[in-house]
């Protein structure tokens, strides 16, 4: 069995209201699709990158997967990285490999007639997921209907908001919003926040500590996550544990970063697929480090079930509203875990359904 063809589309969704963190803005959400082609059956992979993701797969990356078994991921993730040297990795370039390679994997478990979760090989049943969103753009009553749709309605107990609002220039709103968080979900729920590298080092201190009186227990990428020295001084300072590594477009990024946070954080959809996330999985847990997975949740439920040092998986806002519209086979998060496999569908379980979002093609 061979991978016969590659076939690549792009999909720009409006975001249902404007959105931003502390460091970008954005009203809309692209979505790349890959799928594989072997013997009849059909993978399913996904980036979330700008389109221009799509002429990687067709112009760097097909030749190195068509002819190829299909059974040989890791061969044909090898294959990619190594023909990729040239045109600069990290990236554009990365989200595209990271497409394929979930492609692959699910192509792989289709042929096989197995759901992913158990051609990898699970060690729990149950993933954690926390619901995620909270944008900067919220007003006070937006913002509390997300929090209590998560909390109240799904029985999510661990949410997260965006601060750091304006690169870290509106800090009185951004601990303002925090303990209207606080007080809509309760005292027992546990309380994120993501300020997306929008505070200098000494800033981010002051806010860790301030953070702490409300309980947070999650402060993610508080500097730069390019700022690695800067986010050992913040882990070192404060109460939250510090999460970061979601730019991760390589391996050696992971043995980087790890020694700088407390929770490290890895996309499926852009470190180089399955192959590399498991890869990172590995790496953290010889730091004696927990993962986490960034944004994406139904790329990386199967994989998540089969790494023993997982926290939890990101339902982020934008992705599941895309996951649950335009794919079939998506995952119930209530009671605040999934259970992928558990429908005994071979692969990932989803299917994208390109006729509802037709309107949307961009690729």
């Amino acid at each position: 069995m061979k991978v016969e063809r590659l076939e690549v589309t792009a999909y720009t969704v409006p975001t249902d209201s404007p959105e931003a963190d502390g460091t970008l803005a954005w009203d809309a959400t692209t979505v790349v699709v890959v799928e594989a082609h072997s013997a009849g059956t059909r993978g399913l992979g996904w980036t979330y990158a700008p389109a221009a993701a799509g002429p990687v797969v067709r112009d760097l990356l097909c030749g190195q997967v068509v002819g190829r078994s299909a059974l040989d991921v890791a061969g044909a993730n090898e294959a990619m990285s190594r023909a990729v040297r040239n045109a600069g990795r990290p990236g554009l370039v990365a989200c595209a490999i990271s497409a394929v390679d979930l492609a692959l994997w699910d192509l792989k478990a289709r042929l096989l007639g197995q759901p992913l979760v158990h051609l990898i090989g699970a060690v729990r049943a149950e993933v954690p997921v926390y619901g995620s969103g909270g944008f900067t753009t919220y007003h006070d009553t937006h913002l509390a209907t997300q929090l209590t749709g998560w909390v109240h309605g799904h029985g999510i107990q661990r949410v997260k908001i965006k601060i750091g609002e304006s690169w870290g220039r509106a800090v009185e709103r951004d601990l303002a919003r925090v303990r209207h968080a606080r007080q809509t979900i309760g005292p027992h729920a546990e309380l994120y926040v993501d300020a997306n590298g929008a505070y200098t080092r000494k800033e981010a201190v002051r806010v860790g500590r301030a953070l702490a009186e409300q309980g947070v227990g999650w402060f993610e990428e508080p500097v730069s996550s390019d700022d690695l020295e800067g986010l050992r001084v913040v882990r070192d300072q404060v109460v939250c544990d510090v999460a970061a590594g979601e730019y991760g477009y390589d391996l050696s990024y992971f043995g980087r970063m790890a020694p700088a946070v407390d929770c490290l954080q890895a996309d499926i959809t852009r470190c180089g697929g399955i192959t590399v996330w498991l890869r990172a999985a590995a790496v953290a847990e010889a730091h004696g480090l927990e993962l986490s997975g960034h944004c994406a949740p139904h790329a990386h439920a199967h994989a998540a079930a089969c790494v023993p040092n997982l926290r939890h998986l990101e339902w982020f806002h934008d992705h599941v509203r895309i996951e649950s519209e335009f794919f079939t086979g998506s995952l119930d998060p209530t009671g605040g875990v999934v259970r992928p496999g558990a429908s005994g569908e071979p692969g990932h379980g989803m299917t994208f359904r390109h006729e509802a979002a037709t309107a949307y093609r961009v690729l």
